[in-house]
């Protein structure tokens, strides 16, 4: 039997928070054997995040949060990139050929995507749907954990943690500010990575375009080496998130959000969104005005990815 695409810990967490874990797994499904690669290869960087899953399990226990990892190496199938990109199925990677890897036609992509991305993301759906009705609307936060290498290819990486964002900087740079007031940390903005629409797919499918305060962790790979210190990092973001205001960073949402009409003021930002296009005139000359639901316009945004 192959092994599970997904895993959750913790499936009745309480409602505030959402921890998953994108790059989880080595695991390679036993249909697709060893994809040509030694086993040095099957079990370094290039097949999964390492420490990155004991950082994310010791997070969401701190934080009683659901978490969701994926099961399956990013080998087979990244999921974290948009499955329409080359590097989704990588040929090379980490300057590594991956045997397995060359010249999958659109079918044989297409069952990774249906076998191995798509039941991780349900899962993450999934997750957040359940959190944005049990909260009317208002989603929870998402935090991704990843782990980066020291070194790639000949080019040393200082950071020992990094906050990577991509339109919506406020948590991400909450919690930079509250680790860099630890002069032994060497703390990175959005490095050794930057999250963009191309190569990137958790923060922009599951949190902005659902409006979900959001930030990646990303976490130097030695600082991993054991069980004992990935379990402080993840005891150690967990203090982090703990000194921050997280509704004063909502409510700098609000302000950046400009105007709004009369009826949604006291809502959240998705649920305003949904409100203005209501409220426009072309909804305004086939029916006659209504009156928003907060609750259910703001949990139709939540649930919009």
């Amino acid at each position: 039997m192959s092994a599970p695409s997904f895993l959750v810990e913790r499936e009745q967490g309480r409602p505030e928070v959402v921890v998953v874990c994108d790059h989880a797994s080595s695991v390679i499904p036993d249909e697709l054997g060893d994809l040509g690669l030694p086993a040095s290869a099957r079990g370094s960087h290039i097949a999964y995040d390492l420490g990155a899953l004991s950082v994310a399990s010791r997070l969401a226990e701190r934080l009683d949060a659901t978490l969701v990892a994926s099961g399956h190496s990013r080998l087979v199938i990244d999921c974290n990139r948009p499955p329409a990109v080359a590097s989704s199925i990588p040929e090379v990677t980490g300057g590594v050929t991956v045997p397995g890897n060359v010249g999958l036609d659109a079918a044989e992509r297409e069952l990774r995507r249906q076998r191995s991305f798509e039941p991780y993301h349900a899962a993450v759906r999934a997750a957040l749907d359940a959190r944005c009705d049990a909260r009317q609307g208002r989603g929870p936060v998402l935090l991704s954990v990843h782990s980066f290498t020291p070194e790639l290819l000949g080019v040393a990486r200082p950071w020992h943690v990094a906050l990577l964002y991509g339109r919506d900087a406020r948590l991400a740079h909450a919690v930079r500010d509250v680790l860099r007031a630890d002069a032994s940390l060497t703390v990175g903005d959005n490095e050794p990575y930057r999250v963009t629409d191309e190569s990137d797919y958790t923060v922009p499918v599951h949190g902005e375009r659902r409006g979900l305060l959001h930030t990646a962790f990303e976490l130097r790979q030695d600082g991993l080496a054991t069980e004992e210190s990935a379990r402080a990092w993840g005891d150690r973001l967990f203090e982090a998130l703990r000194a921050i205001d997280l509704d004063a960073l909502l409510r700098q949402r609000d302000r950046r959000a400009g105007s709004t009409p009369p009826r949604a003021r006291g809502m959240s930002a998705p649920c305003r969104s949904a409100c203005a296009s209501s409220a426009s005139g072309t909804s305004a000359a086939r029916r006659p005005p209504r009156r928003c639901s907060a609750s259910a316009r703001r949990a139709r945004a939540c649930r919009a990815s």
